[in-house]
């Protein structure tokens, strides 16, 4: 039975039995911020479970994408050294929400495994859970096993909370769970007469199954409370089931890898069926690029942080193992498409995404290739340095990390390789450290206030009501008054504070939209509103600054916010949501919101890509959007529940926290998503887009900046005077403004050309009156120079090389020193420019590093630079005596 039909067999069996079929989850879990990557079939129903969420169905099954790479479930670091491990995978489950419970479930489970998959009965060992902690045995699943499935007794195994009793995590559902084992025969084993079955460390025994029963809820504080209902939520890897089916002791034998090995072994020349490190390799860049495949079709791009990291990470281990294997420069682009044959029926995004998931790949890859050299070198570098204690310091490897990019998880493999430990430590307390430093240099920014005391007034009851979508001015009751963090009977003119009412017209920050400000006017007393925040969930707060009278709890008054501003912020508001629909049509699907600023004077949009956007790709973006607005399409809001939006196809933000019902904002046919913020009646309400501004703010995520309607307007005005002044100095027409530019700028290079050749010329003039000097056979020159930049100083000092087996130039760049060492070819070996310049570096407080014939480092000008010079004949001596730096 080949994979896909073991996969369609299972889902086919549950519908068949008034279980709604569901679709797989994205790998990025939808309103759940506690998870990095749906990592198990139930994670999509985790509210359900919990009686927070109500769906039109009790029972459920899918076939789930899942991705187990860190935290709890982090199988990283076995992939490909073992039969089974993987980073993606597909979870089969079956689920009840308060209807069948154990009985029916084991009932499922043994009719499938033996009629329908029609595995031997006499190979299966079920496990129950032994009890625990204060939690009793689960005898129930004991007798059912016996009673149904008719098992003997020696075949049931009652093992402790480790292995029978399932959390997803540190919170949520759980409960005791029995496994079914499946035994893949003595010659997988450990072979010993005492082997305990399940319970064994040994292969012999194959967990195939999973059984939950769901009963309680984990909170944060390790209690147990009971669920509503006990639920059903069972787990089979569909990779394991078809390992068991196709008779074959490892998955990466089935044929849901084989075609994907036999394309990686092709391209590199190794033969598929290697065995030994190349296997190894095989395994890893298959089960690799599985993960890319899908983490890309699930919008995830290369990044330094969060799911971003977690991608490189895979994709670079999946290239080094490449280059293991032979390949030579970026192969994994080129292989993405197998995933997609193999795979794309089962899952349709895979072959929609291919050509978006080749250029993330092959971007990644070329960036990784330009750094893993170098920085191989340098950690070959310590290797060396440290051979006597086998042991790298934290700092040379925090170096290696930071500076040059080498990925942990790579230098622990090569260190594992050639047998030496690595201070891990020392690495975590340089990275902590860097961490400091950057909280101490970050400067400005408001003082939080104290949340506490709203938490009190949410834990009393108190609650603000919006009424700002239709209207933008309201009657209010003061509910409580706060100052300083402090909750208050009464503010006083001049006083400033913070003051919630009952019912709003002023919106609160959220969802990327500025709190909005207003006036308050009540008898005898005026306030300026500076801002609205939410510091609690159905809880508005606003800050005042007290203009004239006394404001008190109880009070009734007037708000009005900022009718203008308002509506300057619907029509970005409004924008961004065209901007995001118009991105993800023109870079791809794999567009994601990474963040946003909606004020009044200016919208910002961040969101995942990974690489910058071309002035062509600009204008494409700015033109679609504007083309919306000049169709003045109807902006249309409503309400529904969550699981009704989603399918609908509005788009949620990883990370909001949902309630049951939802606010929709929809420009029909053209962009919809969940959103609670203020928009226009109609797109042609915006007037105008212009994007100002595009950069990169981290890796995979870039930032757009824009205007809309009379901002845009000003700055349209703007660039024109400016242009037109430009045009006056020039004495040119306008549209000879950028001509005439560059031919300012190209003889201002021209210029420095010639001034930078002069100064060549000049430092290099008085070459035969350098100081020289003999160490062994070798020549060693020094010089101190001025006025050279860096590529100025390399070609001086391939110049000298003439003259001097090793050449050591030295500058002073405002209050610091640059190093360089040049090398010949013939001397590298015995005396490696990276060496020499690491150690003079070191001299005056720097590092360094380089090639063996070209070095560069920086280090604290003393005051002293012709003294350091004159070391670093000293140092070239120590370097070929195989001596350490005194």
């Amino acid at each position: 039975m080949r994979g896909n039909q073991v996969r369609s067999t299972f889902l086919e069996y549950f519908a068949g039995r008034e279980h709604r079929v569901v679709p797989s989850a994205p790998l990025v879990p939808v309103g759940d911020a506690t998870l990095l990557f749906t990592n198990a079939g139930m994670n999509q129903f985790k509210d359900v479970f919990r009686g927070h969420e109500r769906r039109d169905y009790v029972r459920a099954t899918s076939a789930q994408k899942c991705l187990r790479v860190s935290g709890k479930h982090n199988d990283l670091e076995q992939v490909g050294r073992t039969a089974r491990h993987h980073t993606f995978f597909e979870m089969l489950g079956n689920f009840s929400f308060g209807d069948y419970f154990k009985e029916t479930a084991v009932e499922y489970a043994w009719d499938l495994l033996i009629r329908v998959y029609g595995l031997d009965p006499g190979r299966l060992t079920a496990t129950v859970f032994a009890g625990e902690d204060g939690l009793p045995a689960d005898e129930e699943a004991a007798d059912l096993w016996q009673k149904i499935a008719g098992l003997p007794a020696e075949r049931i195994l009652r093992l402790g909370a480790r292995e029978n009793f399932w959390r997803m995590g540190e919170t949520g559902p759980c409960g005791p769970c029995s496994e079914l084992h499946f035994d893949q025969g003595s010659d997988a084993g450990c072979g010993r007469s005492d082997c305990q079955g399940p319970a064994c460390e040994c292969d012999r025994f194959l967990e195939i199954w999973n059984l939950v029963f769901m009963q309680f809820d984990q909170q944060a504080d390790g209690r147990l409370e009971m669920l509503p209902a006990p639920s059903i939520d069972t787990g089979m890897g569909l990779e394991r089931l078809a390992a068991v089916l196709q008779e074959k002791k490892s998955n990466y034998d089935t044929d849901l890898f084989t075609p994907i090995i036999g394309r990686i072994a092709a391209s590199a020349g190794v033969d598929p069926q290697a065995g030994g490190e190349s296997m190894v390799s095989l395994q890893v860049v298959a089960d690799h690029l599985r993960a890319i495949a899908f983490l890309v079709a699930d919008g995830i791009v290369p990044a330094n942080e969060g799911r971003g990291y977690v991608l490189r990470r895979i994709l670079r281990r999946a290239y080094r193992h490449g280059r293991r294997l032979g390949e030579k420069g970026p192969f994994l682009h080129r292989l993405l498409d197998v995933v997609a044959t193999e795979m794309g029926t089962a899952y349709p995004e895979l072959l929609e995404t291919l050509q978006i998931s080749q250029e993330v790949c092959l971007a990644e890859e070329e960036r990784f290739e330009e750094t893993l050299d170098d920085s191989l070198e340098l950690l070959e570098r310590s290797f060396k340095e440290h051979s006597a204690d086998r042991r790298i310091p934290g700092d040379d490897l925090f170096r290696l990390y930071d500076t040059f990019g080498l990925p942990l998880d790579l230098a622990e493999d090569l260190a594992r390789e050639r047998g030496y430990d690595l201070d891990l430590d020392g690495f975590h307390q340089a990275m902590e450290a860097q961490r400091k430093r950057a909280r101490l240099s970050w400067k400005g920014g408001p003082e939080k206030v104290s949340q506490a005391v709203f938490r009190g007034m949410a834990q009393r009851g108190v609650t603000s009501s919006f009424l700002g979508y239709q209207r933008d001015h309201s009657e209010g009751t003061v509910l409580a008054l706060v100052r300083a963090g402090v909750e208050v009977s009464e503010l006083k003119k001049g006083e400033t504070g913070q003051v919630v009412l009952d019912r709003t017209p002023l919106y609160a920050e959220s969802g990327g939209q500025v709190g909005e400000k207003g006036n308050m006017i009540w008898e005898g007393g005026r306030a300026d509103v500076s801002t609205s925040t939410a510091p609690v969930r159905d809880l508005i707060a606003h800050a005042i600054l007290l203009r004239d009278g006394t404001l008190r709890r109880g009070s009734r008054l007037q708000v009005r916010c900022d009718a203008q501003e308002r509506r300057a912020t619907r029509r970005n508001h409004t924008a961004t949501h065209l901007l995001h629909a118009v991105l993800k049509q023109v870079l791809g699907p794999h567009v994601k919101q990474a963040g946003s600023l909606v004020a009044p004077d200016r919208l910002r949009f961040d969101f995942t890509h990974y690489r910058a956007l071309t002035p062509a790709r600009l204008r494409e973006i700015e033109d679609r959007v504007n083309d919306r607005i000049l169709a003045n399409a109807e902006v249309v809001t409503r309400v529904q529940d969550l699981e009704e939006a989603i399918a609908s196809g509005a788009v949620a933000l990883f990370g909001e926290k949902y309630g049951d019902t939802v606010r929709v904002v929809e420009v029909p046919g053209f962009s919809s998503e969940l959103c609670g913020g203020l928009h226009c009646s109609a797109t042609g309400d915006i007037g105008l887009f212009k994007i100002t501004g595009e950069r990169g703010i981290s890796a995979g995520v870039r930032r757009l900046e824009a205007l809309t309607g009379e901002a845009a307007l000003q700055r349209f005005r703007m660039d024109q005077e400016a242009l037109g002044q430009a045009a006056d100095r020039l004495g040119v027409p306008r549209d000879e403004v950028a001509a005439a530019i560059g031919r300012l700028v190209q003889r201002q290079k021209d210029l420095q050309k010639e001034l930078g050749r002069l100064r060549l010329k000049m430092a290099g003039a008085g070459a035969d009156d350098l100081e020289l000097q003999e160490v062994g056979e070798l020549k060693v020159l020094t010089r101190r120079i001025e006025d050279l930049d860096r590529n100025q100083m390399r070609q001086l000092a391939d110049a000298l090389k003439e003259k001097a087996d090793i050449v050591i130039l030295g500058t002073r760049r405002q209050d610091r020193v640059a190093l360089l060492v040049a090398v010949r070819d013939s001397a590298a070996e015995r005396v490696p420019a990276s060496q020499v310049v690491d150690r003079l570096a070191r001299l005056c407080g720097g590092r360094g590093g380089g090639k063996p014939t070209l070095a560069e480092a920086g280090g604290q000008d003393s005051g002293d630079l012709d003294g350091l010079l004159r070391q670093g004949g000293r140092v070239v001596h120590e370097i070929l005596m195989g001596g350490n730096p005194s």
